[in-house]
C-alpha cells in the first residue's frame, strides 16, 4: 500500500463541474498519475456542523446545494461509493486526538466534494468519505485537525481539503470584467508560505497575507487549506497546480503535498 499525498484543491463555483477552465484538466491529470487510493477523505466548507461529523453512508447521494444555475448542472450525479469502515476510523482518530466526532449515515456529498472528485476520478470508482467543517473552527484548530488525520495517508487514504484559495462571494456576484490584482497577490503569498511550510504565516493569514480580509471575508473556504497542510508531512515537497483565476476573483490554485513520493 503506497502512502498517499495530501491535497488542497480550489473548487470554485458549482459551474466548475461543467466549465473546467484551466484547473479542471490539471486535476484530471493529477488523478491519473496518483497511485490508486484506497479511498478519499475530503473536507468541504459546504457542510458546516456544530461538532465534527463524518459521512458513513455506503452509497452517499449527490447533493446539489446551490440555486440559480443552468439545468444541466442539476442533472449531474457522482455515484461514488462511501466507506463506512473508513468513516469509523476517521471518527476514532479524531476522538482519540480530543476532537468530538460522530458518524452521519444519511449525509451525501455536497458540491465542494463531488465537483473536484468529478474531475479527478470521473469513473467514480474510488470510495469517498466527507468530513464536516465545525462552525467555530479557527485557523490554529484547523491545522491541529489536519495533524490528527495525518496517519490516514500511510493507510492509502487521499486526504483532500477542498475550498477556494480566494473567495469573496459578494465580488463574485458583482464581477464582470478583468481579474482583480489582489487575487493574484494573495495567491502568490499563499504559494510562498505553503512551499516553505510557514505555519505561523498561514495560521495568522489575516495579519500576514496581502488583503486577506478581501480575499476571505469569512474563513470557511480558507480553512481546508490549513487542514491539508496540517495533515501533510512537515517537510513535504509541495507541487503547485496553477489553476488561474475564475470569474475575476476566484483563485483556482491547488497544492499537492509529498508529490515526489507519487512521481
Amino acid at each position: 500500500m503506497q502512502t498517499q499525498p495530501t491535497l488542497f484543491v480550489s473548487h470554485g463555483a458549482p459551474t466548475f463541474a461543467l466549465e473546467p477552465g484551466r484547473a479542471g484538466p490539471l486535476l484530471a491529470a493529477l488523478g491519473q498519475r496518483l497511485p490508486a487510493p484506497q479511498a478519499v477523505l475530503i473536507v468541504s466548507p459546504h457542510w458546516t456542523t456544530r461538532s465534527l461529523a463524518v459521512t458513513a453512508a455506503a452509497r452517499p447521494q449527490t447533493i446539489h446545494d446551490f440555486g440559480g444555475f443552468p439545468a444541466p448542472l442539476y442533472a449531474l450525479q457522482y455515484p461514488a461509493p462511501g466507506d463506512p469502515s473508513l468513516a469509523a476510523r476517521v471518527a476514532a482518530l479524531l476522538n482519540q486526538a480530543g476532537h468530538q466526532a460522530s458518524l452521519d449515515p444519511e449525509r451525501g456529498l455536497d458540491h465542494g466534494a463531488w465537483v473536484p472528485m468529478l474531475h479527478m476520478f470521473p469513473a467514480h470508482d474510488v470510495p469517498v468519505v466527507q468530513l464536516s467543517l465545525p462552525a467555530t473552527l479557527d485557523p490554529a484548530q484547523a491545522w491541529k485537525l489536519g495533524r490528527a488525520l495525518a496517519p490516514l495517508s500511510a493507510e492509502g487514504v487521499l486526504i483532500v481539503g477542498s475550498g477556494s484559495l480566494t473567495h469573496n462571494l459578494y465580488e463574485f456576484r458583482q464581477r464582470d470584467g478583468a481579474d482583480e490584482p489582489y487575487v493574484q497577490a494573495f495567491a502568490d503569498w499563499a504559494r510562498a508560505a505553503v512551499r516553505t511550510h510557514d505555519r505561523e504565516a498561514l495560521v495568522n493569514y489575516l495579519d500576514t497575507a496581502p488583503q486577506a480580509r478581501r480575499a476571505h471575508p469569512t474563513a470557511e473556504h480558507y480553512l481546508p487549506l490549513l487542514i491539508a497542510a496540517g495533515a501533510a508531512a512537515p517537510d513535504a515537497d509541495v507541487e503547485v497546480l496553477d489553476g488561474g483565476i475564475a470569474h475575476g476573483v476566484l483563485s483556482m490554485d491547488a497544492y499537492v503535498f509529498n508529490s515526489p513520493a507519487v512521481n
